[in-house]
């Protein structure tokens, strides 16, 4: 039972980045926990297993996010890419005419995207074939506030910053954790405004 538990947990904490431990102070914690007699109580372990799990974790993005904020930099003196307040960096390919949406607003799109530097999108309206439709305050928070900056029949290319994409935790395996994100975005119609 003891080598059990001692390989799943192991390879638990290995699926999730810790590469080493001090078997001694891993042995002294178990026996502890197990005699009643802990020096911390769970809430306090919890807290120093999670510290420690964010350090390894951005340790591990860190490359993602410098590569990221480097291009975003490089991307803002591009002649035509024009910058919001939050970071999100957008171009107009095509404009179009009517009402902006709202953030409460049902929004139907075709879009591609695309992780830094690929060739091919990680999701695609276009490969599917049909447009895709959500509220806007149901998405990230790049999407909810670009595509209110359009209007029907508008094209728009979005970099959106990990910050305002899926954070340093990713989604997936297709986003990793600090991602910049590359969108081609089309609003097709506001089917819905709130």
């Amino acid at each position: 039972l003891s080598y059990a538990i001692g390989i799943l947990d192991g390879n638990f904490f290995k699926t999730q980045g810790v590469t080493s431990v001090n078997p001694t102070s891993l042995s002294l914690g178990f026996r502890d926990a197990m005699n009643g007699k802990a020096i911390f109580t769970p809430e306090q372990a919890d807290q120093v297993l999670r510290g420690e799990m964010q350090k390894m974790m951005r340790k591990k993005i860190q490359p993602n996010i410098d590569q990221c904020n480097s291009f975003l930099s490089q991307n803002a003196k591009r002649e035509g890419v024009k910058q919001t307040a939050s970071g999100l960096q957008y171009e107009v390919i095509k404009e179009g005419s009517g009402a902006r949406p709202a953030d409460t607003s049902v929004v139907r799109v075709h879009y591609e995207g695309f992780l830094l530097n690929a060739t091919r999108p990680f999701d695609s309206s276009r490969d599917r074939g049909a447009p895709a439709e959500f509220p806007l305050n149901g998405v990230i928070r790049g999407w909810t506030e670009g595509v209110q900056l359009m209007t029907p029949g508008s094209r728009y290319k979005f970099y959106i910053p990990y910050q305002l994409g899926y954070g340093e935790q990713g989604s997936g395996e297709a986003i990793p954790g600090g991602s910049l994100l590359i969108f081609d975005v089309e609003l097709i119609e506001i089917v819905k405004s709130n």
